[in-house]
């Protein structure tokens, strides 16, 4: 008996070793990209005959010793649906596939960003019914060396139960070109929040960059399982340190109660998200608590808990009872507390928050972290005692250069697309000036990779967010980043949608993402689909001093310069001497030029325009309704310039 159950045992395993097997790109409902040549690719056993067919095509290739094999089909026009056959010692068959237009969406959380988050979703969601439309959502996961297949994927076709979790941006863009192409778009969204560009760039780039091969030198070949275990050591050891008790979970059922005492749990800043205090690079679980006193006219009366937001989930208690809970880092937190809960004097608000990646903790505006009362509002903003849990063992993408690359990205390649629709840079503010090496870097690294030429790679400039209060006085690192990626558009077939009007400098993730996929789609619609247009807002161009002016002239204008204030008035400009003191100025649109000036300096030499975190007020567009990207004309030294991208250990 013992013999049989072997002998069945090998024959199953040498029949599953036969079969041809596909990467998960390739599967039911997926688009493949027209008028390319269609690289399909897999495995099977070594020198196995495969098979491929496709609408009128048939090609066949042998599998190389090691069992990897591909063809290329030859370009098809947009249309569909068509089935995709596979034959070798199995045969598989990919139902439901269309022929049209794909693009790749990547970068941190922006991109990431679901349409069920943005405004008007329930809308969006209701108008959604566009099967020609398939969204490929890449499973989040990171490797120390190039993956040839991903963690996990699927294509899923876009109707009012799917949308909601494509990527908001890439569903918007997708949406426009489908409306005037009629034909199949697909979008693959690769993405993952809180993530810098490093990550998301090869090794074999840093090595052949004079900027980074120092850095990659110093950097072994990662295993993640091991890495992810002394990450835990070290994390562990650290906040134990900081909170002065273990992290353990064995007595969080106590820390929602009004009398538990929390006199040694340290303090963070509330609302702040904890990566950019104690808690770096932190994924897990955290207890907070607040205390605040009530007075008896507000005693046993409704009120209203406002959070801001929190990330990624929060379960809220008021003197150990449950008064609500969210999972949508997104969401504003407003909780009512019932009737005979708050109590005369002291009372406890307690929240266990879990972080899953990326930032985590309570974040948003002071305003939007209050206790309303009958008679009285108390802010909630300020420290708040904290106290660590757990951990989550997963190694931070951003631990060590290219692990989103190689599980990520390197799966992907050699698929034919079209282009790259990238959101991403928040992470890298810090090291803006490396950003202009770094950035295009990764956007040649992946043209290399790929073999398809300097396909389009259309980006968003980062939004308005004050995060560090950033300005031309005391610099402004986001200003710097913004204009590292309007420096990488000296890269050919590049592009970038400038969102400028649309952000919120309150919320790193403004929820109006269907302006900036139109923007992104307008750039397409111009420089790829033929459709001529006007699809950027004014560039700086160059200036010229006269007197105590500074003449401004830009690109891009289209049918003229205009400003968005309807007496005309224009605002964001600055003006600075050879003292490089920038001074708020007067700036007049005359001849589709830009005439600045102020009175505090009358030997100008420079101008600063939307120079700061935030740079909500700044009103300079097109008359097409695009907006100018800040800029600066002088080239003194900036705050981010001698920042460097280190490894964390």
């Amino acid at each position: 008996m013992k013999k049989n159950s072997l002998l069945i045992l090998l024959l199953f395993s040498l029949m599953a070793s036969a079969n041809v097997r596909m990467p998960l790109l390739f599967s039911d409902g997926m688009v493949l990209q027209r008028n390319k040549q269609i690289p399909v690719w897999g495995w099977a056993d070594a020198n196995e005959k495969v098979e491929v067919r496709f609408n009128k095509q048939t090609k066949s290739i042998t599998a190389d010793k090691n069992g990897k094999w591909m063809v290329k089909l030859d370009a098809e026009k947009a249309g569909g649906p068509f089935e995709l056959t596979i034959t070798g010692k199995n045969k598989m068959v990919i139902t439901n596939v269309l022929v049209g237009e794909v693009w790749i969406c990547s970068g941190q959380s922006n991109m990431e960003f679901q349409v069920s988050k943005t405004m008007n979703s329930e809308k969006e969601i209701n108008d959604s019914n566009y099967p020609m439309i398939r969204h490929f959502g890449v499973a989040q996961d990171l490797s120390g060396t190039p993956k040839e297949d991903l963690k996990a994927g699927k294509w899923a076709v876009c109707n009012k139960e799917n949308v909601g979790d494509f990527t908001a941006v890439g569903y918007f863009f997708a949406k426009k070109i489908h409306a005037e192409l009629k034909i199949p778009i697909g979008i693959i969204n690769t993405s993952w929040g809180g993530t810098n560009v490093e990550t998301w760039t090869s090794r074999e780039a840093f090595e052949n960059s004079s900027e980074f091969k120092d850095m990659i030198a110093n950097v072994p070949q990662v295993d993640i399982d091991s890495l992810s275990r002394s990450q835990i050591g070290l994390i562990t050891a650290k906040i134990e340190k900081i909170q002065g008790s273990k992290v353990s979970t064995n007595e969080e059922l106590l820390f929602k109660e009004l009398n538990f005492d929390d006199g040694q749990w340290p303090e963070m800043i509330v609302p702040e998200l904890w990566e950019s205090q104690q808690l770096n690079n932190l994924d897990g679980m955290v207890w907070m608590r607040k205390s605040i006193i009530v007075t008896k006219e507000d005693a046993n009366k409704k009120a209203i808990l406002e959070l801001a937001k929190i990330d990624d989930q929060d379960f809220d208690y008021i003197n150990g009872v449950l008064i609500g809970t969210t999972n949508n880092y997104a969401k504003k937190r407003t909780y009512e507390i019932p009737e005979g809960l708050l109590k005369e004097g002291k009372n406890v608000i307690a929240i266990k928050i879990i972080d899953n990646t990326g930032g985590g903790g309570i974040y948003g505006d002071k305003s939007d972290l209050k206790l309303t009362l009958q008679n009285s509002v108390i802010p909630l903003s300020g420290q708040w005692k904290f106290n660590v849990v757990q951990i989550k063992s997963e190694v931070s993408p951003n631990g060590y250069p290219s692990l989103l690359y190689n599980a990520m990205i390197n799966p992907l390649v050699p698929f034919a697309f079209h282009g790259v629709l990238w959101y991403q840079g928040e992470a890298n503010v810090t090291r803006a000036k490396q950003y202009q090496i770094a950035f295009p870097l990764m956007i040649n690294d992946w043209r290399s990779k790929w073999k398809q030429g300097d396909f389009p790679f259309y980006f968003v400039q980062l939004a308005t967010f004050d995060e560090y209060g950033g300005n031309s006085k005391n610099g402004s690192k986001w200003a710097e980043l913004r204009e590292a990626q309007t420096e990488t558009l000296k890269l050919p077939n590049t592009g970038m949608a400038v969102i400028t009007d649309i952000g919120n400098a309150k919320d790193i993730h403004p929820t109006n993402k269907q302006d900036v996929g139109k923007r992104l789609a307008a750039i397409a619609l111009n420089n790829v689909y033929g459709e001529k247009m006007v699809y950027s807002g004014p560039m700086y161009k160059s200036q010229e001093i006269k007197g105590n002016q500074i003449i401004l002239t830009f690109d891009n204008i289209g049918s003229g310069l205009s400003t968005s204030d309807s007496n005309g008035i224009l605002r964001g400009f600055e003006i600075a001497g050879s003292d490089k003191v920038f001074h708020s100025a007067k700036a007049i649109i005359k001849k589709n030029k830009v005439i600045v000036t102020s009175e505090s300096v009358p030997n100008p030499v420079a101008v600063h325009y939307g120079w700061a975190d935030d740079d909500t007020e700044i009103n300079l567009f097109n008359k097409e309704k695009f907006p100018a990207s800040q800029f600066r004309t002088d080239d003194w030294e900036m705050v981010t310039v001698n920042e460097k991208y280190k490894v964390s250990k």
